[in-house]
């Protein structure tokens, strides 16, 4: 499979989250189309058919991308305390 690059998978969970935390504030029929197809484009995404295994998935992804980076460059992920 292949994995969609960084930058698509980070905009499209930001905006997974946006339209999340907006139908969760105030639902509407408009809110509810637009879940759905953010949800829909994430699973396709990440070869999922769930939400929850698309989150995971991306979270997965994520951090395969952040470990690759680190050992190209030689240097140790810097912590934030």
């Amino acid at each position: 499979m292949l994995l969609p690059a960084e930058k698509e998978l980070r905009s499209v969970l930001a905006r997974f989250a946006e339209v999340r935390i907006r139908h969760d504030l105030q639902p509407t029929g408009h809110s509810s189309r637009e879940l759905e197809d953010i949800t829909n484009t994430l699973c396709v995404m990440t070869g999922t058919k769930t939400i929850d295994e698309a989150l995971a998935d991306a979270d997965d992804q994520l951090e395969q991308l952040r470990a690759g980076r680190h050992a190209t460059t030689g240097t140790a992920p810097i912590l934030a305390a």
